[in-house]
């Protein structure tokens, strides 16, 4: 039986910046995409509400268009999946 890799050790999957947008936040921009409820696959806890995002939410995917340095040299690390509500309440 072939077993799977760890996820730790993989490299992340490359940002997917369709039908994403820019905005502009006291702390920087950030590019913001949409997630419907059909490609959630996956459970989250939101940075916002420190809540889960159970499988199947719409939501949205958040991440810095520069690098902020507090995860890594990338932006595809500090990617966060917030409920939709919670980041537009965001400041």
């Amino acid at each position: 039986m072939a077993r799977r890799p760890n996820k730790h050790l993989r490299p992340p999957r490359p940002l997917s910046t369709g039908h994403a947008r820019a905005e502009q936040r006291g702390d920087g921009r950030w590019i913001v995409r949409n997630v419907p409820g059909a490609s959630a696959t996956k459970t989250y806890r939101c940075p916002g509400c420190s809540q889960t995002i159970p499988t199947g939410t719409p939501h949205v995917v958040v991440w810095p268009s520069e690098p902020t340095g507090w995860a890594s040299d990338s932006p595809v690390e500090e990617r966060r999946h917030w409920h939709s509500g919670c980041w537009s309440r965001r400041r």
